[in-house]
């Protein structure tokens, strides 16, 4: 049986329009570097931010931590900035699917390598309601281990009072949104192809499943049940 749908935020469920991670390259190219936008999003997507930024710049065998929290702080200016103007909206029938797994008595999860600041705020603008359009926000600010450590999805169980990491499936855009939900011991972890990596990318984390809309999260669903009925 499955209790507990923990999906990722952008890329995933939220469609930003990639602000977060042009402006993470912005605030580091303002330090002379000149990273693309798939480099960012092939060594930071899904990470807590500052860990992103270590992870990029290692990339490049630059690691330190001085210049990081540097970049870190401007990179919240920076964003702060971004999100006055912008328009975010949930990716493609996110909504929907969230009703449907509602229906099926099945708890809804957002969870995110923002802070919990960063989140409700993107949360806000689309209009979704803790308790109404899902049951519990975990973000990287709430835990003290991130991505790809369990500890998020660990936290929502505990909050929901899910106990058992079997009935738990984690969808997400990116490789580490994959690990995290391995790691978790998660009855199923996803891959959707709506955000920061490719089907190719995704493919090197091993996931169960990749998908392309998250409407086909519903089939793969009923066909556990339908499988523990027979």
């Amino acid at each position: 049986m499955i209790k507990m749908a923990v999906f990722d935020m952008a890329g995933t469920t939220v469609d930003e329009n990639n602000v977060v991670y042009k402006t993470l390259m912005r605030a580091i190219n303002e330090r002379q570097f000149d990273f693309t936008l798939p480099e960012v999003l092939k060594e930071g997507a899904g990470k807590e931010k500052l860990q992103a930024i270590r992870s990029i710049l290692a990339s490049r065998q630059m690691v330190d931590e001085v210049l990081s929290l540097q970049i870190f702080e401007n990179f919240k200016v920076l964003l702060a900035e971004a999100y006055e103007n912008l328009v975010v909206t949930e990716q493609p029938h996110a909504t929907q699917v969230f009703a449907a797994l509602t229906r099926k008595n099945i708890s809804v999860v957002l969870n995110t390598g923002y802070n919990r600041e960063t989140a409700e705020r993107l949360i806000e603008k689309i209009g979704w309601k803790e308790g109404i359009h899902f049951d519990c926000l975990v973000t990287a600010s709430d835990v003290a281990k991130n991505r790809p450590d369990p500890d998020m999805i660990t936290w929502a169980m505990d909050k929901l009072g899910i106990y058992d990491p079997q009935q738990v499936i984690k969808v997400g855009d990116s490789a580490i949104d994959i690990r995290e939900g391995q790691n978790a011991g998660c009855r199923f972890s996803i891959g959707i192809t709506t955000g920061a990596h490719t089907d190719e990318q995704l493919a090197e984390a091993h996931p169960d499943f990749i998908i392309n809309d998250l409407t086909e999260l519903i089939p793969i669903i009923d066909s556990v049940l339908q499988n523990e009925l027979t």
